[in-house]
């Protein structure tokens, strides 16, 4: 009897002391300044005035980094072959003060058969 009541006083002391414990799982990204944001932004659109024309993606992410989104696809050409579509997203615009990086807020850099042919929306609706 003696060894039921301690051990129920244990559970009990620990139940109590362990519900102030609170775990946050959620988006990483709210928790970041406005600050960081607009040093990103500055940062991701002076790099795209480094672009070129006929750089490899991989030369691309050396330069410019990580991108916030990705897409990539196959595409028949006019001339009946494959082409591998490949688009990076970067932000550079601010659209919601949600904290949350969303397609509308980036630049998309575009990629025809692992060349650079394009960034910018016009590129990105001629894909």
């Amino acid at each position: 009897m003696k060894s039921k009541l301690i051990a129920a006083s244990v559970v009990a002391l620990m139940s109590v002391g362990l519900s102030g414990c609170v775990i946050s799982v959620g988006d990483h990204e709210s928790g970041k300044s406005h600050e960081y944001w607009q040093e990103q932004q500055d940062k991701n659109r002076a790099l795209l005035a480094n672009l070129a024309l006929g750089m490899t993606s991989e030369q691309v992410v050396t330069l410019m980094g990580t991108a916030d989104f990705s897409e990539a696809y196959s595409k028949t050409n006019s001339a009946n072959t494959d082409q591998a579509i490949k688009v990076l997203f970067y932000r550079t615009q601010w659209a919601k003060g949600d904290g949350k990086t969303t397609k509308d807020e980036c630049t998309p850099v575009v990629f025809r058969d692992n060349l650079l042919v394009g960034w910018g929306d016009t590129a990105y609706q001629q894909i």
